[in-house]
């Protein structure tokens, strides 16, 4: 078990299966690769956290806040930059997670969103039970017309889970994140 965690903390993701490659499982000091930001970078009112919990049998990210819309805001999110964990030839990602039964958002950022605004987002569905979510890449959208409409899976730079749009209290836990 300790040589696995060495090598995901210093190789980068494992293959789980031939397909698929383990991005992140919030094992191995998850705080030093994942940052929660809140539009109050941008003079918005939502406000919240990232926790990272760990036991024998599982390790996990929790994302809690207000979201608010107030002030042109409107999201919390906590993202991981990337450098190039993502292959040609992958299709999408697949999540573990559970909520408080709101609808979340995966948003990715590649070489071609420049500005901080720019993103592409898919949207996933939480229960109080874990499910497993697959999102393929051509579910994500692009923020605005300047980005193209489809993504290059070798182009993608960050990860985030986002709590986005309208006036709720959010709550997701995400136990680990892969590629397929």
């Amino acid at each position: 078990m300790l040589y696995l965690l060495i090598c995901i903390f210093f190789l980068g993701p494992i293959s789980i299966k031939a397909e698929e490659t383990l991005f992140d499982n919030f094992d191995s000091m998850p705080k030093e690769r994942w940052e929660f930001i809140s539009d109050q970078v941008m003079g918005g009112v939502s406000h919240g956290n990232v926790k990272f919990f760990s036991s024998s049998s599982q390790s996990f990210a929790r994302m809690t806040g207000n979201v608010s819309t107030k002030n042109n805001g409107g999201f919390i999110q906590f993202r991981r930059m990337l450098t190039s964990y993502c292959k040609k030839n992958k299709q999408g990602f697949k999540l573990k997670v559970r909520g408080n039964g709101n609808e979340y958002f995966l948003h990715i950022r590649t070489t071609a969103t420049f500005l901080p605004w720019q993103y592409y987002q898919a949207a996933f569905s939480t229960t109080d039970k874990w499910e497993i979510v697959k999102i393929p890449l051509i579910n994500f959208k692009p923020s605005g017309i300047l980005l193209p409409a489809r993504i290059n899976a070798e182009k993608i730079r960050s990860v985030g889970i986002v709590a986005f749009g309208k006036n709720h209290e959010a709550r997701v836990d995400v136990q680990n994140i892969s590629v397929y």
